[in-house]
């Protein structure tokens, strides 16, 4: 089984104190200081993510994810390299098909179906792998066309960033089998927008479910399933002796039991033992092993710090 480890999403920091607000997740024991990447009023992850490597000296940072329409694969490729180098080697690079479609339409973007747009991720997923691989990379596809390009970077021989893809429906699963190095279980969106039942497409069984999807890609192109490290992001967290009434609420409005509730991975409640408990059974069901939470509330990620991350991953 992987180790564990533990991120936490932003969609920006304290203006007038944003390095020591990265400074500090550092020091609290988290892995990742991930942004993700979106039109709404949120930082550029492009821009923010060299910024936070360069105050920092062992947190690795990571995009959660980039969207492949928003840029080309070819500044993807450069992009991504530069920040491995200098940065260290700690950049993630997550990059997924994207989903959100008023992004698309308040960008004026064609926002087309899900088939295309994860056959544009594949494709730009091989042009971005050649470039940091080969002196020179051309490709022609059905979306992009590529002209004896010269190489993203000079990277250290063996080394390159470490590719996150994050999804929720077979395809797409199956593409990070693939690819990544990382895979995020996240519920399907095919709507576009998150709806009522967008969490309950990452109950207990169907998490299971999407992992053994990734794990028959791998093996079938030859990769170690077990050498994937697995990645689930939270969106409610709360260290409580008496989760039960916010249980209740998250079943209401999410379609899932309590039980389900208490077992889903958009969603860590309970006490602290609880929690640990819950996520050591996690990992040993399905091997999910990373674990992000969200930024906002500085005295939780003190105190799931202290009482999670410390006792697990320290």
């Amino acid at each position: 089984m992987n180790p564990f480890r533990f991120g936490v999403q932003c969609a920006h920091l304290p203006v007038d104190r944003w390095q020591k607000a990265a400074q500090q997740i550092e020091a609290l024991g988290y892995s990742t200081l991930f942004i993700p990447d979106h039109f709404s009023p949120q930082w550029d992850p492009m821009t923010a993510l060299p910024a936070f490597s360069a105050v920092t000296q062992t947190l690795n940072v990571g995009s959660l994810v980039y969207d492949v329409d928003y840029r080309h694969p070819v500044i993807y490729a450069k992009a991504a390299a530069t920040l491995h180098l200098l940065s260290g080697g700690r950049f993630e690079f997550g990059i997924g098909a994207g989903w959100m479609e008023t992004d698309y339409v308040e960008a004026g973007m064609t926002y087309d179906r899900p088939g295309v747009r994860i056959a544009r991720l594949e494709e730009a997923l091989e042009i971005i792998v050649s470039m940091w691989r080969n002196e020179r990379t051309s490709f022609s596809g059905e979306h992009y066309e590529i002209n004896e390009i010269a190489q993203a970077a000079a990277l250290p021989e063996g080394e390159e960033p470490k590719i996150l893809i994050g999804g929720g429906g077979k395809r797409l699963l199956s593409l990070a089998g693939r690819y990544a190095d990382i895979v995020g279980i996240n519920p399907a969106i095919p709507e576009g927008r998150v709806t009522a039942d967008t969490p309950a497409d990452s109950s207990p069984e169907r998490t299971r479910e999407k992992i053994s999807w990734v794990r028959e890609a791998a093996s079938a192109a030859g990769r170690d399933p077990d050498a994937i490290e697995f990645n689930s992001l939270t969106f409610v967290t709360a260290i409580t002796d008496d989760p039960k009434p916010l249980r209740e609420n998250l079943a209401k409005s999410s379609g899932m039991t309590v039980e389900q509730v208490a077992d889903c991975p958009l969603f860590l409640t309970g006490s602290a033992s609880e929690i640990r408990d819950h996520l050591e059974g996690r990992r040993e069901e399905t091997g999910i092993s990373y674990t992000v939470i969200q930024a906002g509330d500085e005295a939780l990620l003190e105190r799931f710090a202290q009482e999670i991350v410390e006792p697990l991953a320290g």
